[in-house]
């Protein structure tokens, strides 16, 4: 077993020695986006864990666009607006209190979070995001239109942000015990590929009950 996938060190500079503690659970540095504007303390906080980027996607090359009319630069911007409305919509109809993606997250969407009170973190680490999923029972989605209740984490007892030096720190304690899966859907879909081979070759057996006993044993 990877202890590595279950136990962090965290050193912060300052205080004492005698400050240190076990904690139980996860504790990430980061704070939320909008400090003044979104709760420093949830209780039974529901979770959404993402691995995408919340704002316009950007070009992988350089991108050109040309407009004609002055008008034209106004419809840019909205499409750009939609498109970030669309996303946090298909995210908030699942009432989250906490939304948390590996990516970026624009403004806008910060903007669209805070309004509906939710808290929000970016850009945390994916070794970070799968210890958060193991805690809280969540599932990490790559796409918002892919998300359904049973990815939503409902397993944390209190997510706090509280200020340790001069850092702030997340933290998400009083879990529930960890279910038994993965938090990654590619790897449940690996896990559903693996099934699928065996059940064919249960079936293969019954259909031509014969089995070569090792590489070369034809010969």
């Amino acid at each position: 077993m990877d202890i590595k996938k279950y136990i962090k060190v965290e050193k912060v500079p300052g205080g004492q020695l005698e400050d240190s503690v076990v904690l139980k659970r996860v504790m990430i540095n980061k704070d939320v986006i909008a400090p003044g504007k979104m709760r420093r303390k949830i209780f039974n906080p529901r979770i959404i864990l993402l691995d995408c980027p919340l704002e316009y996607k950007k070009g992988e090359n350089q991108t050109n666009a040309e407009f004609l009319k002055e008008e034209d630069w106004g419809v840019l911007l909205k499409l750009e607006e939609e498109y970030i409305e669309r996303l946090c919509v298909q995210i908030l109809k699942f009432k989250p209190d906490v939304v948390i993606t590996s990516k970026g997250l624009s403004d806008l969407a910060c903007h669209y979070f805070s309004k509906a009170g939710v808290n929000a973190i970016r850009r945390l680490r994916k070794t970070d995001n799968n210890r958060i999923a193991k805690a809280c029972g969540a599932v990490i989605v790559n796409r918002p239109d892919e998300l359904q209740e049973s990815d939503v984490g409902t397993g944390a007892g209190i997510f706090e942000v509280k200020k340790i030096g001069d850092e702030f720190f997340a933290f998400i304690v009083h879990c529930k015990e960890p279910k038994a899966y993965d938090s990654s859907k590619d790897i449940l879909n690996e896990v559903e590929r693996n099934l699928q081979d065996a059940m064919s070759v249960a079936r293969n057996i019954l259909k031509n009950p014969k089995l070569v006993p090792a590489g070369g044993a034809t010969e």
